[in-house]
């Protein structure tokens, strides 16, 4: 987007392995786990971080949970270094808006960081077009994206980006090393690329932009349309365009993705509106009734993301101007722009309160006589925070559960101690820990085990599958316990990678501190990732029609704590683990 005579603004390190093991502190806080993936459809309009404004109030004043933070770009031509809209002041750190994504996410929300907009694309200060060292570039990206622990990067390329090609395939190779290492370090990392847009597609300046990422393999999640500010001198229907130009992006990824569906096409676009009077003129009006078409219209075709600029605008407050950041310049309510594209979050349904739960360590082993901690936290998924009440069962005899506190708003954690007395008998238990919040409950398992005579610690628990259950791992959706292939015994764990999932299955154990392991077990199926993560870092993969053996050895830090994982890959076949172990 686009700073333009005064009346639109710009709709504008090295990562080390302890950030790369997929923990990070935001804004102070504690630490938390790689983010999760945004929702399949998500409203997410801009946020002009120029303005001093505070994201977290205005996404409470508006509703708008999802935020597009515009925009990040280097100081100066020749810097591989990005800050907030340039400014050295606002540098990327969990000091500088960590606080209020950190209130955002209590409130079921998120933010996406948009590398450009047109100030940087026109300036030559777009980091890829600045720093012609494709790594620099790649760390950058590494580093916003766990400073602020993030699932999605937005790149926004236009004016002058457009044309550079070395910039374009330089970011296109640096977008490469940032997802190989995302997978290899078990993150989620989308890539949106923001581009102008005609009104019946991508001119093809945009369209190499796409072209340079398949021949670099740089996955793009989603294709964001700026459906405004056509400047060809027309009148323009603005909600019919928007559909044109969709229509026609969707039959350009048609030919670059082939073998997508025409659902999948969908999901990868995206549009950006500009409510009331875009800097052209009113001859490009976005108006209240426009919005309720492409809601409607957005919703019925499954696109992924729907988008404004910017959140400032979505006020009535100056009839008549045209392109300013603070007010639309037409008569409406105050943020109806808002209220109108809300519910799009989630898939177009109005939202629910729903929250989640889940212990981290999800497993431990203890002596007789011994104590285990693992912390539960709740997360708000949908509507507003609730009050959740806890509570842990399942406990054998000589073993105590306890959750302090006992009931938590979502968003918030509870300390889970686990307790074996000296008669506790040895073995494996599963403890269930239950959430409710009205008619509304979740649960998670927290596995323990009472060590046998000369104790043990961290035993990988139901490695073999042999239970026939998931439990305690915890997997992403569609995966199962299946009899067919077994590699021993007579059951092996299916993953299901999708086109927006790795299809892990991940178990946190609690080892002994500052020692030497090994994280063994045998796989089949195309890019077959067993690894771990947290308290220390490393991974194999492997492509294979039959069952293969990896291997991954790795030493605990101070903790001990690891979360061991086996995943496939975006849009590949299913991956089948048995026999996993840690010795």
């Amino acid at each position: 987007m686009r700073r333009k005579r005064s009346a639109r603004a710009l709709l504008t390190t090295l990562a080390t392995a302890a950030a790369s093991a997929g923990m990070v502190v935001l804004g102070g806080g504690a630490a938390h786990a790689a983010a999760a993936p945004l929702p399949a459809h998500v409203f997410a309009p801009y946020f002009e971080a120029y303005n001093g404004d505070s994201l977290a109030d205005l996404s409470q004043q508006s509703g708008a949970k999802y935020l597009t933070m515009a925009f990040l770009q280097t100081e100066a031509r020749g810097s591989c270094t990005p800050y907030w809209n340039g400014d050295t002041g606002q540098p990327v750190s969990s000091s500088v808006y960590g606080s209020d994504i950190t209130t955002m996410r209590s409130r079921g929300g998120d933010v996406i960081p948009s590398f450009g907009g047109y100030a940087a694309d026109n300036g030559s200060t777009e980091i890829a077009d600045s720093c012609t060292d494709v790594d620099s570039i790649a760390a950058a990206y590494e580093k916003v994206i766990t400073t602020y622990d993030v699932s999605r990067l937005d790149m926004d390329i236009e004016d002058n980006s457009l044309t550079n090609k070395a910039g374009i395939d330089r970011r296109n190779q640096a977008i490469k090393k940032v997802q190989d290492w995302a997978a290899a370090n078990g993150r989620t990392v989308q890539i949106s690329y923001t581009l102008p847009t005609t009104t019946s597609g991508l001119a093809s300046s945009g369209l190499a932009v796409l072209k340079s990422a398949n021949t670099y393999g740089a996955k793009v999640d989603v294709v964001n349309l700026m459906t405004f500010d056509y400047y060809d001198n027309a009148s323009h229907n603005m909600a019919t365009d928007t559909q044109t130009a969709t229509t026609g992006l969707e039959g350009q990824l048609a030919s670059l993705y082939p073998t997508k569906t025409a659902a999948q096409l969908w999901g990868m676009i995206g549009v950006i509106e500009m409510p009331g009077i875009d800097d052209f003129g009113a001859a490009e009006t976005f108006t209240t009734a426009d919005a309720t078409s492409v809601y409607n219209w957005a919703t019925s075709k499954g696109i992924n993301t729907l988008s404004f600029w910017a959140l400032q605008r979505d006020n009535g407050g100056c009839p008549g101007t045209g392109g300013s950041d603070t007010c639309s310049g037409i008569a409406q309510d105050p943020w109806y722009f808002s209220h109108t594209f809300e519910p799009f979050t989630g898939g177009g349904a109005p939202a629910t309160d729903d929250f989640s739960l889940s212990a981290a360590p999800g497993s431990a082993s203890v002596d007789p006589g011994g104590t285990t901690t693992s912390t539960v936290s709740t997360a708000v998924t949908s509507g507003a925070a609730q009050s959740v009440t806890l509570k842990a069962t399942g406990a054998p005899a000589g073993v105590t559960a306890a959750l302090s506190p006992a009931s938590v708003t979502a968003g918030g954690t509870s300390k889970l101690t686990v307790s074996a007395s000296a008669t506790a008998a040895p073995g494996t238990y599963p403890i269930t820990i239950t959430g409710t919040a009205g008619s509304v409950s979740h649960s998670s398992t927290f596995t323990l085990t009472v060590s046998g005579p000369g104790g043990s610690t961290g035993s990988l628990v139901n490695g073999n599958f042999e239970s026939g259950s998931l439990s305690p791992w915890t997997c992403e959706s569609g995966a199962s316990v299946v009899a067919t292939p077994a590699h021993g015994g007579t059951h092996a764990v299916k993953t299901a990678p999708s086109a927006s999932q790795l299809g892990e299955c991940a178990q946190t154990l609690t080892l002994a501190p500052n020692k030497a392991y090994t994280l063994s077990g045998w796989v089949q199926g195309d890019y077959a990732y067993l690894g771990v993560r947290g308290g220390a870092t490393g991974s194999a993969w492997t492509s294979s029609s039959g069952w293969s053996k990896l291997s991954v050895p790795f030493t605990t830090d101070a903790s001990g704590s690891v979360t061991v994982y086996l995943h496939g890959w975006y849009g590949q076949g299913s991956v089948y683990g048995d026999d996993l172990s840690v010795s």
